[in-house]
């Protein structure tokens, strides 16, 4: 099985990244939450790419209707 981590959605805030996540989760699907801030030194480095939600490939479908019906998607990335 070729599984790996795909970008389901961006998110201007860790926050609402995390809220994200905790939903996933509690749908039974594992999720991460990525961010680029240099290690916590520049907190506003995220701002470029947003901090990103990560889903293995064989659940993206699944997490995008979680995601759909909480009206949490946030941005495609």
């Amino acid at each position: 099985m070729n599984e790996h981590m795909i970008s389901l959605a961006a998110y201007e805030s860790e926050l609402e990244a995390e809220i994200a996540r905790g939903h996933l989760e509690s749908a039974g699907i594992d999720a991460i939450v990525s961010k680029d801030d240099a290690g916590g030194m520049l907190p506003s480095l995220h701002e470029a790419e947003g901090v990103r939600v990560l889903v293995w490939s064989e659940d993206v479908r699944r997490a995008r209707v979680v995601l759909r019906e909480k009206s949490i998607t946030g941005q495609p990335s």
